[in-house]
């Protein structure tokens, strides 16, 4: 709702569902970060590259760990928890022996587009998920 709110349509009805975070914690892809027993935002991070990927203009043709389905809880932003889960996804790719992360987020997600730049991240390229209104920008980063 918070997202809807400056129109910023990237998660709706259709995705992401219950079933995509079931999934995620049950592949052990589901990563939070919490405080005093209160979730403050959650990411998914596997190897799996949605065949859109392959529109994008990645740098690398390697393996690498993709960030999906970040989100931090709005009334705890400021705190750092964004930089922990992109942190979380440097510290697994590594302990993988991978040193390439993507994630994509909508073209309207100026806040995730920013803390990717923040991070280090690098844009590359736009796709187009499903019927969606604008399209999603790509970021890499090489460790």
């Amino acid at each position: 709702m918070e997202m809807h709110a400056y129109g910023n349509y990237q998660w709706d009805e259709v995705y992401p569902t219950e079933q995509d975070f079931a999934s995620d914690i049950t592949q052990g892809d589901l990563f939070v970060s919490e405080a005093e027993g209160q979730i403050c935002g959650l990411i998914c991070i596997n190897q799996t590259e949605p065949a859109v990927y392959a529109d994008a203009g990645w740098t690398l043709a390697e393996k690498a760990l993709v960030l999906h389905r970040m989100a931090v809880d709005p009334d705890l932003r400021g705190r750092g928890t964004g930089s922990e889960l992109l942190q979380q996804a440097e510290t697994l790719a590594l302990s993988l022996g991978l040193r390439y992360l993507k994630t994509d987020t909508y073209a309207l997600n100026e806040k995730a587009q920013q803390l990717f730049l923040k991070h280090g991240y690098h844009f590359c390229g736009e796709i187009q998920f499903r019927k969606m209104e604008h399209q999603f920008y790509c970021y890499e980063k090489v460790l």
